[in-house]
């Protein structure tokens, strides 16, 4: 009778978006876009919202494409993890900058 929603316990919540900023040691700004109808006028509209994602192993860089999960609170802000860099940002491969 627990899971009369369909959405049951310990289900958390993921997300895709791109790095925007890494806003200091294993923090990171993920950009979560989403596309919507207008409701009376029928245009497509994006939705835009910006998620303080921890990246315990400084794994992301800006412009990355990475998947987040939900998690218990781990700062004032950061409520989300990073669960796994889906695809390099073109140019981000060489570490030193050559």
């Amino acid at each position: 009778m627990a899971e009369q929603s369909g959405k049951g316990r310990g289900v958390r919540l993921r997300r895709r978006g791109r790095v925007a900023s890494k806003s200091g040691d294993k923090s990171v700004v993920v950009v979560v876009e989403r596309r919507v109808r207008h409701p009376l006028y029928g245009k497509t509209v994006r939705h835009t919202r910006k998620y303080h994602v921890h990246d315990a192993g400084n794994e992301a860089r800006v412009g990355d494409r990475v998947t987040i999960v939900e998690c218990r609170p781990v700062s004032k802000l950061k409520r989300w993890r990073l669960l796994k860099v889906d695809a390099a940002a073109a140019g981000t491969m060489g570490a030193t900058g050559q």
